[in-house]
């Protein structure tokens, strides 16, 4: 197994991703393939690389703020090129990017190509419930998403729900307004049909307000709706420990009285809530393994997204989609 690692991408890059790359060496059973300035990488680490870590030149470098098409047509030989291209060639099955999200997803739709039977990709993103975990996809690559976009990501969502995160039979559920089938706009309504007709674990409609009580594994909606969920979430959850902290910087003597015991407990939710927990988020859908990570990536979190993406690789995820996305074509369900 050969991963690619965008070692130019991300806030604190190179540093954190050579850290985490490092970190992961020793659970990977394979190559690790910085792509990058390998100047830059060398001054972030001094020190020996790992026996399975090797460096792959990369001159250029996509920014954060960088209209994504247009960079990946200027700049040819960024690091995050560079490793699509060596997935793309089958010199790596599979890539890791805390870079331009949306850079990164487009070097692997335009590059790879989707999944026959599979119209468009879709990042899932994984939440803590009250139960366990959750994904909720898409939740950043197809902004307009028609009923077939739906149905093939309650697909994909599934089979990774399945294959990597260790849920048998996973429960699928529609993002809408109200929980009565006659809920939503057209949208909504034309895909619960379609997903009621071709999932048996099919749920039914969830609302907002139930997402975290662990009442589904896999949430579908399109990266509009998604992307308003994922930074809300986050924004709540900023909110939250900021509330906290305030509330014991107000009471003195709380904090003293406390401060062990809340420290423990705090640090269990931190731990369950911690993005850098799952590394990333994969983009399902293309002829590839593509793990887009947080642009805030720490070391730990590039570690994790390295150890996911072995994982998907192992559990042959793709080949999974495709054979589920093959079948479900054939009984040419309504919404075809």
């Amino acid at each position: 197994m050969k991963i690619a690692v965008d070692a130019m991408g991300g806030d604190h890059a190179p540093e954190a991703i050579v850290f985490g790359t490092v970190q992961a060496a020793p659970d990977v059973d394979g190559e690790l393939l910085l792509v990058g300035k390998e100047s830059a990488i060398r001054e972030a680490y001094p020190a020996r690389l790992p026996e399975n870590v090797r460096v792959i030149e990369a001159t250029e470098v996509i920014e954060m703020h960088e209209a994504p098409v247009e960079a990946l047509r200027r700049k040819k030989d960024s690091s995050l090129v560079v490793a699509a291209n060596l997935v793309m060639q089958g010199e790596a099955e599979a890539m890791v990017s805390a870079g331009n999200t949306g850079a990164a997803a487009a070097a692997a739709h335009m590059m790879w190509k989707c999944i026959p039977n599979i119209s468009r990709p879709a990042i899932a993103t994984v939440f803590p419930s009250k139960t366990g975990r959750f994904v909720v996809l898409d939740s950043g690559a197809t902004p307009d998403a028609g009923v077939q976009n739906l149905v093939e990501f309650a697909l994909m969502g599934s089979a990774y729900a399945e294959a990597v995160l260790g849920i048998q039979k996973p429960r699928i559920a529609l993002l809408n307004i109200g929980e009565e089938e006659t809920k939503g706009n057209a949208l909504t309504k034309q895909a619960y049909k379609a997903l009621k007709s071709a999932f048996p674990e099919f749920i039914g409609n969830i609302e907002g307000k139930s997402l975290f009580k662990g009442e589904a594994d896999v949430v579908v909606c399109d990266a509009f709706v998604g992307n308003v969920v994922l930074k809300t979430a986050q924004g709540i959850g900023d909110f939250f420990w900021y509330m906290i902290r305030d509330a014991l910087e107000k009471r003195p003597m709380m904090k003293v009285l406390l401060g062990p015991i809340l420290k423990a407990t705090f640090s269990d939710i931190k731990r369950k809530t911690d993005y850098a927990e799952y590394g990333g988020a994969p983009l399902l859908g293309v002829n590839g393994m593509c793990f887009i990570c947080h642009g805030h990536s720490n070391a730990k979190a590039i570690k994790n997204a390295i150890l996911f993406a072995r994982r998907g690789v192992q559990r042959h995820l793709t080949d999974i989609i495709a054979e589920r996305a093959r079948r479900l074509h054939a009984e040419e369900p309504e919404y075809v």
